[in-house]
């Protein structure tokens, strides 16, 4: 089953947005709290209400999707995130661009959950594995290279100049998915009876025990991966000592790791299964992240020791958050929208959390982030006890197991 290369194109732009909207920002966090009259939580803040709102929109606009077909709410939410982003760029206060934060993610989501939606209508098997996998390595690639061009940005053109940018992004976005985006979902096959349908739809989902342990397991290794992305700008310049060239230089030296790792891991999809390279990436990544703890509180995290296991740490979840999304699915094909939409929604959820609570230890220390890295890590372990014995049209026939 071959899957057009301009419809791939426009699933990989409209999946590769809303990361640059998370992330692009972040070199401009100890700017913008004195710009915003607040501290680093607060900046914070503006990612978090970001994140809310992104994992809310997956959760309307997904099972929407299921009702109404696939481009009717990709298309409103795209022009929405357009307008929203834009107001962002202009906004005068911190609360302002908290609550402009929320709607641009509340919009924008409907590029991420439908077009997960829209690879499960028209691919399956190795394909949907192969397309999936080239979504999620973008979407892992864009947290630790957004911030190496919002340096650059920043440093002409502050962060409004980001948010500008950014709504450029978004509407070639919206641009790509109005001329390669095509209706994915027959009217046959959508669900009827409004509320109803969609909490029968939801039961479904939720009651697969397999597809809450893959979800689970992609949700928190994310949340571990945006420990990162909320606290890496504080690490590299106020526990380092990095300037901001520098700092652009240490995110593009981990991002090039998550390149190559994601790129070696797409490859690798139907030599191993799915099963096998998600369970060796949950493996590799707790106790990656507790010997970032471990020196720390040696007092050895020196700014080699920092880059060489931050580097290390993207390999794991590189590994499971490639796998996880085709093996979630391909477990409830009837709902993939509703499916979709409780896998972004965990994932946003938990990303959430994971920004404040790495900001609660103040700008100066590294260790809270590093102890909620450990303990996501943890939890996205202990959720692969729920995929035992699972099997399913994600698993190529045939693959060693990993």
């Amino acid at each position: 089953m071959r899957v057009p290369r301009l419809l791939t194109a426009a699933l990989v732009l409209l999946s590769f947005v809303m990361p640059l909207a998370t992330d692009m920002y972040l070199p401009a966090f100890p700017r913008m709290t004195d710009d915003l009259h607040t501290d680093a939580s607060g900046v914070q803040l503006t990612l978090t209400s970001f994140l809310v709102g992104m994992g809310l929109g997956q959760l309307v606009l997904g099972p929407l999707s299921d009702r109404l077909g696939r481009r009717l709410p990709l298309l409103t939410g795209g022009a929405v995130c357009v307008a929203a982003t834009v107001l962002c760029a202009m906004a005068p206060s911190l609360g302002w661009l908290v609550a402009l934060r929320f709607a641009q993610g509340f919009s924008g989501a409907a590029g991420v959950v439908i077009g997960r939606a829209v690879v499960s209508d028209v691919a399956e098997g190795r394909t949907a594995a192969r397309m999936f996998g080239i979504l999620m390595t973008l979407m892992g690639i864009a947290p630790v290279l957004a911030p190496v061009a919002g340096g650059a940005v920043v440093g002409h053109g502050g962060w409004h100049g980001v948010f500008w940018v950014l709504a450029g992004a978004c509407l070639l976005a919206l641009v790509a998915a109005v001329v390669a985006v095509p209706e994915s979902l027959p009217v046959e096959k959508r669900h009827t009876g409004g509320g109803a349908a969609t909490l029968r739809a939801a039961r479904e989902v939720l009651g697969d025990r397999p597809y809450l342990g893959y979800t689970l397991a992609f949700g928190f290794s994310l949340a571990v991966l945006f420990c990162y992305v909320a606290g890496a700008s504080f690490l590299f310049q106020n526990v380092l000592g990095f300037g901001l060239g520098q700092t652009s230089a240490a995110f593009a030296s981990v991002g090039v790791v998550s390149t190559l790792a994601s790129t070696v891991i797409t490859k690798l999809v139907g030599r191993f299964t799915a099963g096998g390279m998600l369970r060796a990436g949950l493996r590799l990544m707790f106790p990656t992240a507790v010997a970032l703890c471990l020196a720390t509180v040696a007092g050895g995290l020196t700014a080699p020791v920092a880059l060489v296991l931050l580097g290390l740490l993207f390999v794991p979840i590189c590994l499971v958050t490639i796998n996880a999304v085709p093996l979630a699915l391909a477990r409830v094909p009837r709902a993939a929208g509703t499916g979709s939409a409780v896998l972004g929604a965990l994932q946003s959820a938990l990303s959430a959390l994971a920004a404040p609570l790495v900001g609660l230890g103040g700008q100066d220390t590294a260790l809270p982030m590093f102890l909620c890295m450990t303990g996501f890590a943890g939890l996205a372990l202990l959720a692969l006890r729920l995929t035992r014995h699972a099997t399913g049209p994600a698993e190529p026939a045939g693959a060693p197991a990993a």
